[in-house]
């Protein structure tokens, strides 16, 4: 759930660059060039126990891209954590692709104890023109007969296109264990060179988002605003810096 950004495009990204789409389709770490470091909080129907906080770090290396990311929800009788290193590259020119290894913990109190699953999840890039991008995302594949915990899987394809200099539009589905098919679009607006301007659905949950960025000297700052048609407002914030 991690990023603003791309919350204010209702998570259409898997194909967008950007710091948080880098861990929703590992190929897109190939993007990011320079040494970042960001921090996110999502205020889930402004319920503090259901709150989300994550960081995550990208460390280009040579013809390759490295990112870590942390998450952690929850509270003192439940708590989840989860990890995760990726690494991404360019295999030709109009071709990325990318790879993370993911742990997850669930804290329990008395009987129930801590759980703990390790997975992986992978994606490609491909730019078949230069204002066209396509994305393919797996998570989990990985045979129910060879889980020790139960782990949702999923598979992501989507696109993107860049329509002028100043607006994308990007539309996504979205097939896994828990939901059925979803279909999520969205699209970023740049006035001037620092302020941007998104706006999102998801069909799951019949679900509206709006987003706004600034970016400035240091970095970006991003807020997101995604609907739920029962339960309210979901709210996140990001700052992501660059070190230069």
């Amino acid at each position: 759930m991690a990023g603003a950004a791309e919350a204010g495009m209702s998570y259409s990204c898997i194909m967008k660059p950007g710091f948080w789409s880098s861990f929703r389709n590992q190929a897109l770490l190939r993007d990011n060039r320079v040494l970042s470091f960001g921090i996110n909080y999502v205020n889930r129907f402004n319920i503090s126990e259901l709150g989300v906080r994550t960081a995550g770090l990208v460390i280009p290396a040579g013809k390759a891209t490295l990112g870590a990311v942390y998450t952690n929800s929850g509270f003192k009788d439940f708590m989840r954590h989860s990890a995760g290193l990726a690494c991404g590259m360019n295999l030709s020119e109009k071709l990325s692709a990318g790879v993370q290894i993911d742990y997850y913990a669930e804290v329990s109190p008395g009987e129930y104890g801590t759980r703990h699953m390790l997975t992986f999840e992978s994606g490609v890039v491909f730019l078949p023109s230069g204002n066209v991008r396509i994305g393919l995302h797996l998570f989990n594949p990985v045979p129910g007969s060879l889980r020790k915990s139960y782990l949702p899987s999923s598979i992501r394809a989507g696109a993107g296109i860049n329509l002028s200099e100043f607006l994308f539009v990007a539309a996504e589905v979205e097939i896994g264990t828990e939901n059925g098919l979803v279909l999520k679009t969205g699209m970023e607006y740049v006035t001037g060179k620092s302020f941007r301007v998104r706006g999102g659905f998801c069909s799951d949950n019949t679900s509206f988002s709006f987003g706004v960025g600034y970016k400035v000297k240091v970095g970006t700052i991003d807020l997101g605003f995604v609907s739920h048609d029962r339960l309210g407002i979901t709210s996140s914030a990001s700052l992501i810096f660059e070190i230069r």
